[in-house]
C-alpha cells in the first residue's frame, strides 16, 4: 500500500529507483484515488486514457538504469497548457473540444525527464479569476473543506495535490493564480521570474504577466519540478537566459510592508499567523526591517488595467469559427457577437470589455499610459528595496478561502490580489509556503507566507522557503 498523504516527489524517486514500487503501481494509486474523490472535488476535468501507458514506458526506461528527478511522477497540468494530441480548452465553451497541436516547451521537458500525465486540471476560465468558480465545467472545491473554494485560477492543480490526485501539478500565475490556490489549499505555489520559464505552448491571458509555475506539497518538491522546467527558449521571445540575473550576496535581511499588511480588508487571523510566522523569521537569524515601497497600494488598480487590455487583445482571436460553440447570427457581425456571448462566461467578458475600454481612443492615454509608467515605477522600487533587504514577506492572501458563491461581487473578488499582483507586475519571483491555520466554522482553513526575491533570485526563494519550513 503506498502512502499518498506523505509521499514526496523526493522520496517516490527513491523507492521507484530501488524498485520499492513501479511508475504504474504509483498512477494505479492515484487514479484510484481520482476515482473516489474528483466527483466532488472537480479538480480534473479529464483523466488522460493512456496513463497507464505512460507509466509503463516510464518503468521500462527505469529498468535500463535512466534516471530523472520526474522518470514516473505522476503530475498534474493545467488546461491552459497545451500537450500535443490532448484536449485543452481554458476552462471555456469556446475552446471545448480543441486538440492542442504541439506541446509547450515546458510539456516537452518534463516528456524528456519521462513524468506521466495524469490529466488537465480545472481552472477559472481563460484564467480569469481567483476562485475558479469561473470555470464553464463546474467549481472545484476545497479539500480542506468542500464548503469553500479552492482558489484560483489554477484551483484544479492545487486541489489536486492537496487532495493526494497527484504528486506536483503545473499552474499559471497572472496575478497570483498558482499562489492563492496554493495558499487556500495548504500547499506550495511559486511564480518564477518573468520569462524564466518559457511561455510558449501557454494560453496567453496577459502576456507581460503570464509564468507557469510549480504545485507541490513542499519547497523541495516545488524545487525539483521548477528545475525540470525553466531554461531560456527560442520559441518565446520573451524567454531570459541566467546573464540577465542580478547578483545576490545574502545579508539575511527580510523587509516587510508593514504600511500594506496592516491596511483595511487584511483579516485579523491572517494578520497575527503573519506576525507569528515574521517572529519565527527572526529566530532564524534573519533581520526583519519595515520597508516602505512607494505606490505599492496603487500595484493592484494598475494590475487591473493592464491585465484586461491584453486579455481583450489576446481574446480577440476566439471566434467559434473553427472549434468551440458556434451560433449562427443574421450576418457575419451577428454570429461574433451571438458566439462570444454564449461561448465566454461572465467574468471573461467583463474583463474583455474592461480592456477595449482602456485601451479605445481618448483613454489609452489616460488609462493605459498611465498605468504602464506605474508599472515601471513599481518595478524600480523594488530595484530600491532589494538594495537593502534579501527579500520582501507578506501574507500570500489577505483573507481565508472564502465559501462557494460567497463573493458575489468581482471587486471583492480582485481585492483577494492584493499581495500577489506586485511580484507579476515587476517580474519578480515569488513562493507561497504554508504558515499555519485559522478556524472558521469548526474547520481549519490553510494560511500561508508569500517570499519575493530579486529578479532571478529562484534559488534564494527555495532556500529560504525550505529553511521556513522546518520550523513554521
Amino acid at each position: 500500500m503506498i502512502d499518498l498523504k506523505n509521499l514526496t516527489i523526493k522520496e517516490a524517486r527513491k523507492k521507484l529507483d530501488e524498485k520499492v514500487f513501479s511508475a504504474v503501481d504509483l498512477t494505479k494509486t492515484y487514479l484510484a484515488e481520482i476515482k473516489k474523490k474528483n466527483e466532488e472535488i472537480n479538480a480534473y476535468l479529464e483523466i488522460f486514457d493512456d496513463v497507464l501507458d505512460q507509466a509503463k514506458v516510464a518503468d521500462e526506461r527505469i529498468a535500463k538504469g535512466e534516471s530523472y528527478p520526474l522518470l514516473g511522477i505522476p503530475l498534474a497540468i493545467k488546461d491552459v497548457i497545451l500537450i500535443k494530441g490532448r484536449k485543452v480548452s481554458a476552462a471555456s465553451k469556446i475552446l471545448e473540444n480543441y486538440v492542442a497541436a504541439y506541446d509547450a516547451t515546458a510539456i516537452t521537458k518534463l516528456k524528456k525527464q519521462g513524468a506521466v500525465f495524469l490529466g488537465r486540471t480545472n481552472m477559472d476560465e481563460f484564467a480569469m479569476g481567483g476562485s475558479t468558480e469561473n470555470s464553464a465545467f463546474g467549481v472545484t472545491k476545497n479539500p480542506n473543506d468542500t464548503g469553500r473554494v479552492a482558489g484560483g485560477s489554477s484551483g484544479g492543480s492545487a486541489a489536486a495535490v492537496a487532495a493526494d490526485l497527484a504528486l506536483g501539478a503545473l499552474g499559471s500565475d497572472t496575478g497570483g493564480s498558482v499562489r492563492e490556490p496554493a495558499s487556500f489549499c495548504g500547499i506550495v505555489g511559486m511564480k518564477p521570474t518573468y520569462g524564466r520559464v518559457s511561455r510558449y505552448g501557454l494560453i496567453a491571458m496577459g502576456s507581460s504577466l503570464d509564468c507557469i509555475g510549480p504545485i507541490a506539497k513542499n519547497v523541495e518538491d516545488a524545487d525539483i519540478i521548477y528545475n525540470a522546467i525553466y531554461g531560456h527558449d527560442v520559441s518565446d521571445s520573451t524567454s531570459i537566459t541566467d546573464v540577465t540575473y542580478s547578483k545576490f550576496s545574502p545579508k539575511k535581511v527580510i523587509g516587510v510592508p508593514w504600511g500594506l499588511v496592516n491596511g483595511d480588508g487584511v483579516d485579523k487571523k491572517v494578520k497575527e499567523n503573519f506576525k507569528q510566522s515574521v517572529l519565527k523569521l527572526e529566530k532564524l537569524g534573519f533581520e526583519i526591517k519595515d520597508v516602505f515601497i512607494k505606490n505599492i497600494d496603487l500595484a493592484l488598480a494598475t494590475y487591473y488595467i493592464i491585465m484586461p487590455a491584453e486579455a481583450s487583445t489576446n481574446l480577440a482571436r476566439f471566434d467559434g469559427m473553427r472549434y468551440g460553440v458556434h451560433k449562427d447570427g443574421k450576418d457575419l457581425l451577428d454570429d461574433y457577437m451571438q458566439t462570444k456571448g454564449k461561448g465566454f462566461g461572465k467574468e471573461v467578458r467583463r474583463r474583455i470589455l474592461l480592456g477595449a475600454y482602456v485601451l479605445s481612443a481618448g483613454y489609452y492615454d489616460a488609462y493605459y499610459g498611465k498605468a504602464q509608467a506605474a508599472r515601471n515605477a513599481l518595478k524600480k522600487e523594488f530595484e530600491k528595496v532589494f538594495q537593502e533587504v534579501d527579500f520582501v514577506v507578506t501574507p500570500t492572501a489577505p483573507i481565508v478561502a472564502w465559501k462557494i458563491g460567497e463573493k458575489s461581487d468581482p471587486l471583492s473578488m480582485y481585492l483577494a490580489d492584493i499581495f500577489t499582483v506586485t511580484a507579476n507586475m515587476a517580474g519578480l519571483p515569488a513562493i507561497s509556503i504554508p504558515s499555519g491555520f485559522a478556524e472558521e466554522d469548526g474547520k481549519k482553513l490553510p494560511l500561508g507566507i508569500q517570499f519575493m526575491a530579486p529578479h532571478g533570485r529562484e534559488d534564494s526563494l527555495f532556500e529560504v522557503g525550505k529553511k521556513f519550513e522546518e520550523i513554521r
